[in-house]
């Protein structure tokens, strides 16, 4: 049987599990308040598989690419210095492969590690602040989101963990160690400087003025796109990313696949039909969640104009919260009896993806 079924099965065998077992429960504290959550122990189990099949990766997106990067680093602490003179981009990135490849050697312990830090964080922030933590890993892995980023864009990925992992940080407001975890991971992808624009409009009340005129934003782009795309280039010409419209325009990249965007835009629309719920509770990490779920979509509509391959890179930042949003709005938006059946209709539904993305739009086996 295929893997990518197994880990679903796997998953899918973790909440009959949490059903049967005591797996524990241990206090945390969300801006003040107590909450109880599935022990660390648990959480890391249910999520172990994900960690493995990256480790084990074979051929699939850019891994082969990444390996060879590895492979060609030097194994010296020296040598790693007077090489990095000579790295061009995200140089953050170079530095941790190279330690690894000084202390370990072995490309399998550098995936393995990578995928460790980062599924490490996934699992630390999920369990936190997620109602139901199995829910918010059944949608990392159902909307394929570990395949595209574990397996493929480990480098940004990496960046990204890193601004997830701050997620305290920016909720409380704490500036300059968020502006200096942006810095790293930004060393990493420098993409992650996008948060910097992003954690200003996160911020406040759910669907905030900020947040508004963002996605407004994002709709006049989307009408104008060819000006959008002119200042786009002219933005970029003295980043590493000076020749991304060219890139995309000459490998015929004609935007995310609809469905995809769509997928990622059910909790911004759920917000939208719940926004009523969301002022009630004024909850401040489900505000952030979904100014940041907005955020997401913001990007995708204009990724499904413009570039998947470029575009539809960077709502990476701002879509994993819709993972802690998603859960939290169907246990509060709807009525007990109608959540259940919305829950069920959606883990069927994002099943349904996730077989169209891997089986069909990717032809995986």
């Amino acid at each position: 049987m295929s893997q990518y079924i197994l880990i679903l099965i796997w998953i899918m065998a973790m909440f009959l599990v949490k059903e049967l077992v005591n797996v524990g429960y241990s206090p945390v504290y969300i801006s003040g308040k107590k909450e109880y959550r599935v022990s660390m122990a648990f959480a890391t189990f249910a999520f172990a598989p994900v960690i493995i099949m990256t480790t084990f990766r074979r051929w699939v997106g850019d891994t082969e690419a990444y390996r060879r990067a590895f492979n060609d680093l030097p194994d010296t602490i020296i040598g790693l210095i007077r090489h990095l003179p000579n790295v061009k981009k995200d140089t953050g990135f170079t530095v941790l492969g190279g330690l690894i490849k000084c202390v370990i050697g072995s490309d399998i312990f550098y995936f393995f590690i990578i995928a460790v830090i980062q599924g490490m964080i996934l699992i630390h922030v999920y369990r936190k602040y997620s109602i139901d933590y199995l829910f918010s890993v059944f949608l990392f892995i159902a909307s394929t989101d570990y395949i595209s980023w574990m397996f493929n864009g480990m480098r940004q990925f990496t960046a990204v963990t890193l601004m997830f992992a701050a997620t305290e940080l920016m909720l409380q407001k704490k500036w300059m160690p968020t502006v200096l975890v942006i810095l790293l991971a930004a060393t990493m992808h420098q993409s992650a400087l996008l948060m910097i624009p992003i954690v200003i409009i996160a911020h406040g009340e759910a669907w905030n003025i900020k947040s508004i005129l963002f996605l407004a934003a994002t709709l006049v782009a989307v009408m104008f796109v060819d000006q959008f795309t002119d200042i786009l280039d002219i933005i970029m010409q003295e980043t590493q990313y000076s020749s991304m419209v060219s890139d995309w325009t000459s490998w015929g990249d004609d935007g995310t696949n609809a469905i995809r965007v769509l997928v990622y835009s059910v909790p911004t629309i759920l917000a939208a039909i719940g926004i009523k719920h969301i002022r009630q509770a004024n909850d401040p990490v489900i505000n952030f969640c979904t100014n940041m779920s907005i955020v997401s979509t913001g990007l995708y509509i204009i990724s499904m104009v413009t570039s998947g391959i470029f575009m539809g890179r960077l709502p990476i930042y701002a879509s994993l919260y819709n993972y802690i949003l998603l859960p939290w709005e169907i246990d509060n938006i709807f009525t007990r009896q109608s959540a259940r059946l919305v829950k069920l209709t959606a883990i069927v539904a994002y099943i349904g993806f996730y077989y169209y993305q891997i089986f069909i739009q990717w032809g995986m086996h």
